[in-house]
């Protein structure tokens, strides 16, 4: 009986283009795809070698010259909040965050355009369709969820739902380690609530929850301020050429 070896996986490089975090400069990315039934394990093991998914791609940086993109990880048994983080969340417990399987909807198209116009509307994802939105949503082979955040209701506590319109919503994949929080949005008129960080606040109780040590929250730019922000969730790891480090305290 003929036995076939399975395939090794492969791995392209990307030609380079403009930095999007780092003026001046020039980025590479490495990916190869995640497709079948290895996909979740493939995606756990180069989570954890510092790659980012993007639908069936996983992608890292592979520029030359520069390791400013460092992965970055929350330790989230040790995580304590800090005295503004307990303020934001307290302020946003009126809310509700309900997941489900990672399917589009357009109420979340809607918010997402909205979120993009604000905050990165020279971003290159700024001019993504409906469709373009859909396939960032659905098209996973992993463990993909859609956390989405609505006022807390009468039946709240039956349901686990919220109810009114959609306030902010996140897509994350539950890996055997960790929550890897894929991207999140919100309303960005709703300023004064910081739902940015009481998404990832809430993404650390819910790796608690399911006993994971870990909340994968994407790349620290050194030099970037719009990355700036990552650097308050501690403890935190971040991935080296000596494997991952714990970083220092919160200010």
């Amino acid at each position: 009986m003929t036995q076939h070896q399975p395939q090794p996986q492969q791995f392209y490089l990307t030609a380079p283009s403009d930095c999007p975090y780092l003026e001046n400069r020039s980025e590479r990315k490495v990916f190869t795809h995640l497709v079948g039934s290895r996909a979740p394990e493939l995606n756990d093991l180069l989570t954890q070698a510092g790659f980012r998914r993007s639908q069936n791609i996983a992608y890292r940086p592979a520029c030359e010259n520069c390791n400013a993109c460092v992965s970055v990880r929350i330790l989230a048994g040790e995580f304590k909040m800090t005295p503004s983080m307990r303020r934001v969340f307290k302020r946003n417990q009126d809310l509700v965050g309900f997941a489900s399987k990672a399917e589009p909807s357009s109420e979340q198209y809607s918010l997402f355009h909205d979120y993009l116009n604000h905050r990165h509307h020279q971003g290159g994802m700024s001019e993504m369709s409906v469709l373009d939105y859909a396939m960032m949503i659905e098209d996973s082979h992993v463990n993909t969820q859609i956390v989405e955040y609505r006022l807390r209701g009468a039946d709240s506590m039956i349901t686990g739902k919220g109810e009114g319109p959609l306030i902010a919503a996140a897509l994350t994949d539950v890996m055997g380690d960790g929550v890897s929080m894929v991207y999140s949005f919100f309303n960005p008129e709703l300023a004064d609530r910081s739902l940015g960080t009481y998404i990832i606040l809430d993404h650390i109780m819910r790796c608690n929850a399911l006993g994971l040590p870990h909340v994968y929250l994407g790349y620290w730019v050194n030099g970037s301020p719009k990355m700036h922000y990552k650097t308050r969730f501690t403890p935190q790891e971040r991935l080296t050429a000596n494997g991952w480090v714990r970083a220092g305290s919160a200010e």
